[in-house]
């Protein structure tokens, strides 16, 4: 039978089979070398009143836009001269260049390398240019008579009545439908008892809905105010080239956004299936660490409790290697601004977050070194409390009062951490007690009398036994100590309560007096509480309560 292969390995090779394909090609040789069979010229229009009339070359001395420019403002001023007639415009041969003028006025020039520029003869392109020149005056000086002005402040005049009453329809139009779309909405949340729901209201979804209506309204007359200031620019001659440019300012940044994004449509593809990829390897990374943390998948010397920190840290690095194979590609990437944006990013990392990064690291030498698991009662510096949480930046201990108090990793990592559950889980954790008792008492006694006071304490393990260490012969009495085992460490200062409220009841019952913390001399009876008072009010209301 024939071996399946698994649908994310076909993935996978697919994408990489994609990624070739968009890979470019060798460049050709003279792309190589920088050469080029054609050399861009640079060229200029020459416009009037807004118009394009042709466009011209420039040469070293003479760059095209001011060459441009200078033949535009000739032909305006002779188109300003009512002496000048049309007729007066004419080209004149000199040598290897073609002159139009206008009378004795020159206007431009026309070289052979002009016309090699247009692919036209000489005395072909200066006559095209004159018939443009000539055109381009005489509109001139018809777009500036008295019939094109009034024409003109007419035109404006009723398109600014036009645009005036589309405003003021959209403005009604709008708030026709904020009141309808309200009327409907609150019907709606009525009829179907969503009113009641705490998550969408009904004054939500109702400016929600109204700041979409305003959105499309502020669009609307937005589109007519370009629409209007460009047709009321361009009924006047002066105007007409701010005009155009109105036009400009909506269309130009859409058609260059078209053309980028036209442009980057392969870079685009590339980062689909990077990021198809990239998907697919982390979730079956994932799989791999999920089976070991629930136990299904076993490697030596690797523990289940560490398959989610260690997912983590692989799924960082291959979403680093991922960007770093994506950067390449990514719009706009190669840019000033982008490169500015990268390296601020990366100062303020590297100046905020070096606390973050030591802690960081504390956080998975903690988690790989076991120093303590959640639910532990440990004791790190000054605070003894149970692991509630541990994080890769920080560990929440809940302490003996109720607080929470959240250490940094970094700290844990530099001080010693005490974990009184490790081992009490298995052999037992010991708690001890130390007693003075004079030189007069039996020490066998004094065993006697602790043990017992360890038999009746709850909450003590009975095996292994308690026991009884001598740990000084002081100056004035014998130290003992009393070591009990216990299973759950959480518990220490209920058993401690217990255990010295134990110590005293048998010792007072035997009558024998405690010597600690000090003793100055022999009192003339023993400092011991008699069994008649034990229960002294109001330890019988005391005693029932507990």
């Amino acid at each position: 039978m024939p071996r399946l292969i698994p649908a994310t390995r076909v993935l996978a090779i697919a994408g990489l089979a994609f990624c070739l394909l968009l890979l470019p090609g060798p460049a050709p040789a003279q792309a190589q070398n920088g050469q080029s069979d054609e050399i861009e010229i640079d060229t200029a229009p020459v416009e009037l009143d807004g118009r394009l009339l042709f466009r011209v070359r420039g040469a070293t001395s003479l760059p095209a836009q001011t060459r441009a420019q200078q033949i535009a403002t000739r032909i305006a001023d002779a188109a300003a001269d009512p002496s000048i007639t049309l007729d007066d415009l004419q080209v004149r041969e000199a040598g290897t260049i073609s002159r139009i003028v206008a009378g004795d006025r020159h206007i431009m020039a026309v070289s052979e390398a002009d016309a090699r520029l247009e692919q036209l003869g000489r005395t072909d392109l200066a006559t095209t240019h004159l018939a443009r020149v000539r055109q381009a005056v005489e509109e001139y000086r018809q777009a500036r008579s008295a019939s094109a002005v009034r024409r003109g402040l007419i035109e404006s005049l009723i398109a600014t009545l036009i645009f005036g009453g589309a405003v003021v329809l959209v403005w009604w139009v709008t708030r026709w439908l904020r009141r309808l779309l309200g009327q409907w909405i609150e019907h709606r949340l009525h009829a179907t008892h969503m009113e009641s729901l705490e998550i969408v209201r009904a004054d939500r979804i109702a400016e929600t809905s109204r700041q979409a209506l305003h959105l499309l309204a502020g669009l609307i007359l937005l589109g007519l105010a370009f629409q209007y200031l460009s047709f009321t620019l361009s009924l006047f001659p002066s105007t007409r080239a701010l005009g155009n440019n109105v036009s400009a300012l909506l269309v130009g940044p859409l058609q260059t956004m078209g053309t980028e994004l036209v442009d980057q449509l392969p870079n685009v593809a590339f980062l689909a299936v990077l990021f198809v990829l990239i998907r697919v390897v982390l979730r079956a990374v994932r799989a791999v660490f999920d089976a070991i943390g629930r136990g299904a998948l076993r490697l030596p010397d690797f523990e289940p409790e560490w398959s989610t920190p260690t997912y983590k840290v692989v799924r960082l690095v291959i979403i680093a290697f991922g960007l770093v194979v994506a950067y390449p590609y990514l719009p706009g990437s190669h840019s000033e601004a982008f490169k500015g944006i990268s390296l601020f990013i990366g100062v303020l990392i590297s100046f905020g977050s070096s606390s973050a990064i030591s802690n960081l690291i504390a956080g998975y030498v903690l988690i790989y070194r076991r120093a303590f698991r959640v639910g532990d009662l440990v004791k790190i510096g000054s605070v003894i409390g149970e692991v509630t949480d541990y994080r890769i930046l920080a560990t929440r201990l809940k302490s003996f009062k109720n607080e929470e108090v959240s250490v940094p990793n970094s700290q844990i990592l530099s001080s010693e951490v005490t974990n009184y559950s490790a081992l009490a889980r298995k052999g037992g954790l010991i708690l001890h007690t130390e007693v003075g008792i004079g030189y007069e008492t039996p020490w066998r006694q004094v065993e006697a009398m602790l043990l017992a006071a360890a038999a009746k304490t709850t909450g003590i393990l009975q095996m292994p036994a308690p026991f009884v260490l001598q740990r000084a012969l002081a100056n004035y009495s014998v130290t003992y100590e009393l070591n009990v085992y216990c299973a759950d460490a959480l518990k220490m200062l209920d058993i401690y309560h217990d255990l010295h409220r134990q110590i005293l009841d048998v010792f007072n019952q035997y009558g024998v007096q405690i010597m600690t913390p000090a003793y100055m001399a022999d009192p003339a009876a023993p400092k011991i509480v008699k069994s008649k008072e034990w229960y002294a009010a109001p330890a019988v209301a005391l005693d029932k309560q507990g």
